[in-house]
């Protein structure tokens, strides 16, 4: 799993082409910790890349340049723009159904 650093953003965007789907983690967070597992399990198929953005500093400005508030959270950058996020809720953790809703979001801008 590709982990990427603060430095492959810039502002809003992804600093790379093509379609991601992307992990926003903290170590601190049980949560992302069971999350972790499976998305680094999960195959969302060949047009598709994953990568995680470690959000674990509170300091990090991905926190306010994705207006993330509760992790963890995924976003979908298509050449590089967001194109579609999903939070967890506050003490639950990411639904079942959020890669599934990820990969059709991603799936959608590729077609």
């Amino acid at each position: 799993m590709e982990r990427l650093p603060r430095h492959a953003f810039q502002k809003d965007r992804l600093l790379r082409d093509g379609t991601y789907v992307v992990a926003f983690l903290a170590d601190w967070c049980p949560f992302c910790a069971r999350f972790a597992s499976v998305f680094e399990a999960w195959d969302p198929g060949p047009s598709l890349r994953t990568a995680v953005a470690d959000v674990t500093d509170d300091g990090s400005p991905l926190w306010e340049d994705f207006q993330i508030e509760v992790v963890p959270a995924l976003v979908v950058f298509h050449d590089g723009r967001p194109v579609f996020r999903h939070q967890s809720n506050l003490g639950m953790g990411l639904p079942e159904n959020a890669l599934d809703r990820a990969q059709v979001a991603a799936q959608d801008v590729n077609r």
